[in-house]
């Protein structure tokens, strides 16, 4: 065997031992300050008193109950709930003693077993009592066809609420998420912007480090760039919570772990069955079906119960004798029977009624089918996502570990290079922002979850 050439280490001078120590000493007051530059910043250290904690879910609870309030949808959608319930009361009232009165002034006349009166000017009156005592269940189906329809005007509202409710809290988790990644790239460019200081102490004593001095500003440009658009991100989500819930903002400490936890599939599709729009799907299936069956009992006869009575008085007529006043009166008091013998739209309005029930129970049967395959789905994201979290802050810790360790082996001058730095520095910033987001990934698909099921 031939042996391998052995190639001789250069160890460095003692000139090179003197100014690696010379630039090391001039460095270190600007390096040292880089040290603590990703500590949270404390509101009572930037100038002002720190804020009393406040509990994140009660946090969140309030602002939506602030987008409630303020919401005229949902409003709106009260409104609409309370007129249906008052038709509830119209169609009730069908069933209900009805009586009615009328007058009326003019020439008038009447005739009675043979003898016709007349009359110039003639003031009549009549009053009519009756009630409704049977119509094949005809009333009774029209309540309950507006029973169901107010039913899924009430769940209407609150499936408006849960709509709004959810916009409320994804946009506070928004907001939360861009508050953090402007937080990470805070924290870059004072890092950045300290490696930028001791190089300049460097460059002042070595001019031959004048071009890592160049890409340390450069990367702190980009730095800065990054942090203003996350910062008007961050303007923009609070500009369109605004319009939600005024101008008192809560905070979104605490809002990476309200939701934290991943609920179980099974519970979930349960859920999805009980939802309000689920719900009100039913509720309007049945008030189809309540108005076929009202439509097809049009066709049976109706009884109903009444009194009835008129007078009229006169005068300057014929037939009175002298033309003198006349006065003149009926009534009516029995049983009133109406029975449909032929009615040409009747069959073709119950079919129409009928095809549009079996529409409604359709469409209620796809839409949950639907959700529960929506549910998988989300459930499935928010376990990756929930992995990817995990994951992503293991490669964290080792981030910060290189990133520690190459900013020290640099400081030694000669062990590691600048552009070393700035890629290590730039993978942990990275890296934060990544596990920033999918933090806040899980938090959005487990608030989606539950607006499918039992709601936020």
């Amino acid at each position: 065997m031939s042996a391998r050439p052995f190639h001789r280490l250069r160890l460095p001078t003692p000139a090179a031992w003197l100014l690696c120590a010379v630039l090391a000493t001039a460095a270190w007051p600007a390096a040292a300050r880089c040290v603590d530059e990703d500590a949270p910043e404390s509101p009572a250290t930037a100038g002002g008193a720190a804020p009393r904690p406040v509990e994140p879910r009660g946090a969140l609870a309030g602002l939506v109950q602030d987008a409630l309030a303020r919401s005229h949808a949902v409003g709106a959608a009260r409104l609409l709930a309370e007129a249906a319930a008052q038709d509830i009361d119209e169609a009730r009232a069908a069933q209900a003693v009805q009586a009615s009165v009328g007058g009326g002034i003019g020439p008038g006349g009447s005739r009675s077993a043979g003898v016709t009166e007349t009359a110039a000017l003639q003031l009549r009156a009549t009053l009519n009592i009756s009630q409704l005592l049977y119509d094949g269940g005809r009333s009774d189906r029209l309540v309950d066809w507006r029973t169901q329809l107010a039913e899924s005007a009430r769940f209407g509202q609150l499936t408006q609420q849960e709509q709004l409710a959810l916009t409320a809290v994804a946009l506070q988790l928004e907001r939360s998420r861009q508050r953090m990644t402007a937080q990470v790239w805070r924290h870059h460019v004072r890092k950045t912007g300290c490696l930028v200081e001791a190089l300049e102490t460097i460059v002042r004593t070595d001019r031959g480090r004048a071009s890592e001095l160049v890409q340390a500003k450069k990367t702190l440009q980009q730095a800065e760039l990054t942090l203003a658009q996350a910062q008007s991100g961050v303007r923009q989500i609070e500009v369109r919570l605004r319009r939600l819930v005024g101008d008192g903002l809560p905070p979104t400490e605490g809002l990476s772990t309200v939701f934290s936890g991943v609920p179980d599939l099974p519970q979930l599709v349960a859920d999805a069955e009980r939802s309000t729009e689920i719900a009100q799907l039913d509720a309007q299936a049945a008030a189809a079906r309540r108005y076929a069956e009202a439509v097809a009992a049009g066709g049976k006869p109706q009884l109903s119960w009444n009194i009835g009575g008129s007078a009229a008085a006169g005068t300057g007529g014929s037939g009175s004798g002298n033309g003198g006043p006349t006065r003149s009166g009926t009534y009516s008091v029995g049983l009133s029977v109406n029975i449909p013998l032929v009615s040409p739209g009747l069959a073709p309005a119950s079919d129409a009624a009928r095809k549009r029930a079996e529409a409604a129970r359709l469409q209620r049967a796809e839409a949950l089918e639907s959700r529960r395959f929506r549910v998988a789905e989300v459930h499935e994201q928010a376990l990756a996502a929930l992995d990817r979290a995990q994951r992503v802050a293991e490669v964290l810790k080792n981030s910060e570990q290189v990133r520690s360790f190459t900013l020290q082996q640099w400081q030694q001058l000669g062990r590691r290079s600048l552009f070393d730095v700035m890629a290590a520095e730039a993978d942990h910033y990275a890296m934060r922002v990544a596990y920033v987001n999918a933090l806040h990934d899980v938090q959005q698909l487990n608030a989606n979850l539950l607006s499918l099921g039992r709601g936020v």
